[in-house]
This record gives structure tokens, C-alpha cells and sequence, in this order.
């Protein structure tokens, strides 16, 4: 069963768009990772940054969070984050349209 995660990212005041940029090498590594089905970052009207991610398997999530693309990301925004990442892991409920109803 796949699982859905979100990761809220606070940047430091006034480096958002530098955050951004800096996140690009690591987005661009992860979607090759295997068990990568969406890894997109989206700008939230609070001025964090939240990333969704869908994996096909918790394993595969698990080999994400050791694997070198992750260390990337974490590296090149280590002086532009504000505070810890907040990280949660969700399994989907699917209801109604099998399409909609389901990320």
C-alpha cells in the first residue's frame, strides 16, 4: 500500500525563494529514486514551503530517508532553514471517486 507524507519546511525570513532554489537538485535526485510516485514541493500562505510526497511501499520511503538525495536536499538548504522539518506519514482512507477520493 502506498503512503502519502508531508514535510512542512520553514525558511529563514526572506530567504523562501533561495530555499526554493536550493531545493532543486535534491527534488530532481529524488524522482529517481525506485518507489518515488510524486516528490513536489508547493508554496503555503504562511510562508512555508510543503513538500507531498506519494511512495509506492513504506520500504521504499524508509531507503528515501537514508539515501544520498535526501542528504543533498538536507545540505543545500542547511543554512536556509528557520527549524527542524515537520514530517508526517499518512495512509490514504479512500472514499467516493476512486480517482478523487484518493491521492
Amino acid at each position: 500500500m502506498s503512503v502519502v507524507v508531508t514535510a512542512i519546511f520553514v525558511p529563514r525570513d526572506g530567504q523562501k525563494d533561495d530555499m526554493v532554489a536550493a531545493m532543486r537538485r535534491g527534488i530532481e535526485a529524488v524522482h529517481g529514486e525506485d518507489g518515488c510516485e510524486l516528490y513536489a514541493i508547493h508554496d503555503a500562505e504562511d510562508g512555508t514551503i510543503t513538500m507531498i510526497e506519494k511512495w509506492t511501499s513504506r520500504e521504499a520511503l524508509a531507503a528515501h530517508a537514508e539515501g544520498d538525495p535526501v542528504t543533498l536536499l538536507n545540505a543545500d538548504i542547511a543554512e536556509l532553514i528557520a527549524e527542524p522539518v515537520r514530517v508526517t506519514l499518512m495512509d490514504a482512507i479512500p472514499v467516493g471517486d476512486a480517482v478523487r477520493g484518493a491521492l
